[in-house]
C-alpha cells in the first residue's frame, strides 16, 4: 500500500502545490513550483519528496526526479543551512570567481560540494546566477553578493548564523 503525500509534504506545502497546479492546463506544469515549496520547507529534495510530488501531480516519480536533477537550484542531497552558490560561468570566472571559490573553501575548511563542520554552509558551483554585471558573485540562500573579493568573504559569512 502506498503512503500518502502528506507523510513527506506538510499540509501547507500540499495546499500551495494545489493552488499552483490550478494555474495551468496540465498539472505537470507545477513540478518546479512544487519542488521549490518542498525544498524551502525541508532544505532539500529527497526520494520521499519526489514520490509525494509525483503522487500529488499524477506523475511518475521519474518525471519529477528529472526536473529535480536538471535544475541546479534543487538540492538532491542534504545541504547546510545556508547554501552558497558561486557563479563559475565565464563572466564570473574572468573576474575572479576561482579565487572566491578557493577562499571560501579555505575559510570553511571544505571542498566544493561539502558542508562546513558546523552545518552552516555548503559550497556549490552554479552555472549562472544571472548577475554578470556584478561578477564575480555568489548567492547565500536567497541573498546575492556581487563584486566579490576574497578579502570580503569572511565579513559576508558572519551575517549568516
Amino acid at each position: 500500500m502506498s503512503e500518502g503525500p502528506s507523510k513527506a509534504l506538510s499540509p501547507s506545502v500540499l495546499e500551495k502545490i494545489e493552488v499552483e497546479a490550478l494555474k495551468y492546463p496540465v498539472r505537470r506544469a507545477a513540478v518546479k513550483s512544487a519542488l521549490r515549496y518542498a525544498q524551502a520547507e525541508q532544505g532539500w529534495v529527497n526520494d520521499d519528496v519526489v514520490r509525494a510530488v509525483a503522487q500529488v501531480l499524477n506523475l511518475e516519480p521519474i518525471e519529477v526526479f528529472e526536473v529535480a536533477t536538471f535544475y541546479d537550484m534543487f538540492y538532491t542531497q542534504p545541504v547546510g543551512r545556508h547554501p552558497i552558490r558561486v557563479c563559475t560561468n565565464v563572466s564570473c570566472l574572468l573576474r575572479g570567481a576561482g579565487g572566491v571559490v578557493d577562499a571560501l573553501c579555505k575559510t570553511l575548511a571544505v571542498g566544493v560540494g561539502e558542508t562546513s563542520a558546523d552545518g552552516r554552509f555548503t559550497i556549490l558551483e552554479a552555472e549562472c546566477l544571472g548577475a554578470c554585471g556584478g561578477a564575480p558573485m555568489m548567492s547565500v540562500g536567497n541573498d546575492y553578493h556581487e563584486n566579490l573579493e576574497p578579502e570580503k568573504l569572511e565579513s559576508i559569512l558572519e551575517q549568516y548564523k
